[in-house]
């Protein structure tokens, strides 16, 4: 089904799409939005497409579903069971959400408090909002499978005199270097902290004292290296101010997260709660596993001596 611009508008206002089996109103359509998280259905309803798929959706559910009880299927009553789990399940799930709401609701309305909290939190926790130490770095591989370990590290060696005589690595790594990406970014590979290269690269690239050094040849699972330090942005301290927002954001969902499992776990633990623990233990399955079969030939199928 496709849905054009006319098409809708020769629709009675309120019904949105008809068949012989299946009507879908503008209410249909506004209910099933509501299944999108709330901060999502703008942009949500201003993708054409998205609608489209979402009306596809529904037509197809609603004339499934009509089939279905013309054929009496909701008159079975296990069917009529399941149908009564599931609109369980969707009224669960529209509780929660109540209770997510109005817990971000009440955090929301403390603001000085929540505010205080955060700056508490930030006072004991600063090591954990500390940008880490970067270093920038350019780089020339020498690949040992294809060259030969002996003579990707005369290679290196080479290239390294060449870079400490003055010469760009800029111009030298395209010629020279190994590494695939050495045609986009001519040696010069993204700045970041500890952890992000290989331990042994890192190891020597963080080594290097000051911007312009130049590492010995550094062999790794990759092949030999030559270590160029471009840069490097020492570990700072982020302020509260940066950090305000995150760590409220963090407070918020804990708020949320903490008012909703308290609903549950009371449930849960519910003291007027009666399980009759022999009718659930006869929920689950016995398998019966039989013995393996007497092997006949076997000195344990023979017949005991007389």
């Amino acid at each position: 089904m496709a849905f054009s611009s006319l098409a809708m508008t020769e629709l009675a206002d309120d019904v949105l799409v008809s068949s012989p089996e299946a009507v879908l109103n503008r209410s249909d359509w506004t209910a099933e939005l509501t299944r999108v998280p709330a901060d999502q259905r703008l942009a949500f309803a201003t993708s054409a497409q998205r609608v489209e798929t979402s009306l596809n959706n529904l037509l197809v559910n609603r004339t499934l579903a009509y089939r279905a009880r013309e054929r009496g299927m909701d008159k079975d009553p296990v069917v009529q069971r399941r149908l009564m789990l599931e609109t369980d399940r969707a009224l669960a799930a529209l509780m929660v959400e109540r209770i997510e709401n109005e817990a971000g609701a009440e955090f929301d309305r403390a603001t000085e408090k929540n505010v205080a909290r955060a700056r508490e939190l930030y006072l004991i926790n600063r090591a954990k909002y500390v940008v880490p130490e970067e270093i920038d770095v350019s780089h020339i591989l020498f690949d040992v499978t294809k060259r030969g370990k002996d003579a990707a590290l005369a290679a290196a060696n080479d290239a390294r005199a060449k870079l400490l005589a003055g010469t760009d690595i800029t111009q030298l790594a395209p010629t020279l270097s190994d590494d695939s990406s050495v045609t986009r970014n001519k040696g010069r590979l993204d700045s970041g902290p500890r952890g992000r290269f290989d331990p042994t690269f890192e190891a020597a690239a963080f080594a290097l004292k000051n911007p312009g050094d130049v590492s010995e040849p550094v062999l790794t699972r990759f092949g030999y290296h030559v270590i160029k330090l471009e840069g490097r942005q020492p570990a700072r301290q982020m302020s509260f101010d940066e950090v305000r927002s995150l760590i409220l954001g963090e407070m918020r969902r804990k708020y949320i997260d903490d008012a909703r499992d308290s609903v549950v776990a009371a449930i849960r633990r519910n003291p007027r709660l009666e399980i009759n623990q022999k009718a659930v233990d006869g929920l689950v399955a016995k398998v019966v596993v039989p013995p393996p079969p007497v092997n006949a030939a076997s000195p344990a199928a023979a017949s005991p001596p007389k």
